[in-house]
């Protein structure tokens, strides 16, 4: 009834770990994130070389990853989303292997079809007991939810919860039971949850994205689907999480009760929930602190799997149950297709997260963005890597107007009669154009740097190195 090793190295060990192994992480402390980078240093101390790390999400924090490369320690990558120095790195042909980029939802899928196999997950928990009953929503790291970990603790062959606020057994309540767990490690410190919310997930006070934000909450007020039992979520992105503030006040002049909020919960949620706006919350990944501390105070709040969120192989899944969803974008091309992975430059700058995955769930799919930044236009012919295919997507939103998919009359046809300003997609990108001119476009030629998977477990695009 203990499970504690007496120090990382040990528990390492105890799992039998040696080369050629694939090992995962998760990401709840986002760029606060510390264990990720503890676990490798102890990896590479033993010797251990040629390891496949299989991560939820990776931020500028796991920067020490690169010298890892370079040393022969790890040699692919799996993940959902990629940023910072260690992004750069990959785009520059760093790795040897393409970096394979999942879907949130298509990351459980690959792991129950036996495509993305892990022999050792490490879960960073903010609070455990002897025996591996692990929580997030105690202790000084509390991240909240611990909703993609579920999904390692579940198909991993072994399991090490790495913690710094132990409790005495039995843990009450656990967000991942003593059963799935193999070894208990107690470390300094596993992270600093201040680093949970950064740039994406941080609400804007940009006019433009407000302006942006103020017409996607008036698309949704007119797809008759605001009405009670309306379900939400709102994507990564300062235009998509501002869409909340103008969503609550219609609400509440239509006198509308939602049914759910989903996926990365935000404070602005938390709010709506607290003033009976929703009746619940399904909530992933906690974005902020206030949604910590909603998902430890309020039972409406529930924690889900990353499986229950999105995975196409799970009998149900909540993204399949949403009315609307409001998006981000790098950019958009006519035919809706929506790039959430590359910058302007090639470089990696993301990924889809549960982008794919909520745009083919829910009954209305939004993406909102400018109409350019550092003058490019965010609308372009074709775009560079496709994250988000566009038959899956219904409208983008932009501070000048809507562009509704020709796969959608009815809509268009909604929001015509309600005075919204409804263009044609070339339309729009021809006064973006006005802005920006027509930019030459920046075209990497070198080798393939990224898979990009579609939730189903098909590729349906590359990314290629800059140079």
């Amino acid at each position: 009834m203990n499970k504690l090793a007496g120090t990382l190295r040990e528990a390492i060990i105890a799992c039998g770990l040696s080369d050629g192994m694939t090992v995962s992480f998760h990401h709840h402390l986002r760029d606060g994130d510390q264990a990720l980078n503890q676990v490798m240093a102890e990896i590479a101390g033993l010797g251990i070389k040629g390891l496949r790390l299989e991560a939820s999400s990776l931020f500028a924090a796991h920067a020490p990853l690169i010298e890892h490369i370079n040393h022969g320690v790890v040699t692919s990558i799996g993940t959902g989303y990629m940023a910072g120095p260690l992004a750069r790195a990959v785009s520059e042909g760093f790795l040897a292997e393409p970096v394979r980029f999942r879907t949130h939802g298509g990351r459980p899928a690959a792991m129950a079809r036996g495509t993305a196999r892990v022999d050792v997950a490490f879960i960073a928990a903010p609070a455990a007991d002897p025996c591996g009953n692990l929580s997030g929503i105690k202790g000084p790291a509390a991240c909240g939810s611990l909703g993609y970990a579920m999904t390692d603790a579940r198909y991993a062959g072994k399991v090490v919860a790495l913690t710094d606020h132990l409790l005495p057994y039995p843990l009450f309540p656990a967000s991942i039971s003593e059963e799935q767990v193999d070894f208990v490690v107690r470390l300094p410190s596993i992270g600093d949850p201040q680093g949970i919310v950064s740039g994406t997930t941080r609400m804007t006070r940009d006019p433009v994205a407000l302006a942006i934000a103020r017409l996607a909450a008036q698309a949704i007020e007119h797809s008759a689907l605001l009405k009670d039992g309306f379900s939400f979520q709102t994507g990564a992105g300062g235009a998509s999480l501002a869409v909340t503030q103008f969503l609550k006040p219609i609400m509440r002049r239509l006198n509308v009760k939602g049914s759910f909020g989903l996926g990365g919960i935000t404070g602005y949620l938390v709010e709506m929930l607290a003033e009976g706006y929703f009746d619940t919350l399904l909530d992933v990944q906690c974005f902020d602190l206030k949604a910590v501390e909603s998902i430890r105070d309020n039972p409406r709040h529930q924690e889900i799997s990353a499986a229950r969120y999105a995975s196409p192989l799970a009998k149900s899944a909540a993204v399949d149950a949403l009315d609307a969803v409001v998006l981000g974008a790098l950019e958009i091309d006519t035919d809706f297709n929506v790039n959430v992975h590359v910058d302007s430059n090639g470089v990696i700058a993301g990924g889809s997260g549960g982008h794919a995955d909520a745009a083919a769930g829910a009954k209305l799919a939004l993406v909102a963005a400018p109409l350019f930044r550092a003058r490019l236009p965010i609308i372009v012919d074709k775009v560079r890597c496709v994250s988000t295919p566009g038959d899956t997507v219904d409208a983008l939103i932009t501070q000048r107007g809507i562009a509704v998919n020709p796969r959608r009359p009815e809509l268009e046809d909604r929001l015509k009669r309600a005075g919204l300003p409804v263009f044609p997609i070339g339309k729009i990108k021809e006064i973006a154009e006005g802005y920006t001119g027509i930019p030459t476009p920046i075209e990497p030629k070198g080798k393939v740097v990224g898979e990009v998977e579609y939730r189903d477990g098909r590729v349906i695009d590359v990314i290629r190195a800059i140079r």
